[in-house]
Formats: C-alpha cells, structure tokens, sequence
C-alpha cells in the first residue's frame, strides 16, 4: 500500500522513508501543495516499469509493422524499392 507525503516533511523524514520503500517495498507519493508531483518507489519497481515501457513501446512496432503490411499488400517488393530510392534521390538534391 501507498504512502502519501509533502515534500517538506519528506525533508525531515527522509531517511524513515527511505528505508520504509527500500526495505518495506513501500511506495511513497510526494507532494507538493496537496499536489502528487513524484513517487519514490523501490529500485526494482523501476526497473520492472521501465521493462513494461520497453514492451510497449516494442507492441506498437509490431502494430505498425502490421499495419503496413496490410495497407502495402497491393504492391510489390520492386514497387516498394523504387518509392524508396526515388524518395532518396529526392532528399540527395
């Protein structure tokens, strides 16, 4: 379970607190005039987030990638190629 806590009382908890999330696990919310601005969260949570990040960001190529497939189906590898070096030769100029 989540904490909630304003920056300034951070200050004067800090090490408590630090503790609390690198040893309890326990998330905390900080604060900033009743407004969530950060959270401290223990370090293997972020690499987890980060790793989810990664994943998302890879399905939405694999989505693209799909989609293109579908939407280029009517042409040919040969038409493809020739868009792409008239394009090139297009930037080159």
């Amino acid at each position: 379970m989540q904490k909630i806590i304003g920056v300034t009382e951070l200050q004067r908890r800090f090490r408590p607190v630090f503790d609390e999330v690198a040893q309890k696990n326990i998330p905390y919310v900080l604060t900033r005039g009743s407004r969530p601005e950060a959270v401290l969260i223990p370090y293997a949570e972020f690499l987890r987030y980060q790793e989810l990040q990664g994943r998302e960001i890879l399905a939405r190529f694999d989505q693209l990638i799909v989609r293109m497939t579908t939407q280029n189906a009517a042409f040919t590898d040969e038409e493809v190629a020739a868009d792409v070096a008239a394009a090139r030769d297009e930037l080159a100029e």
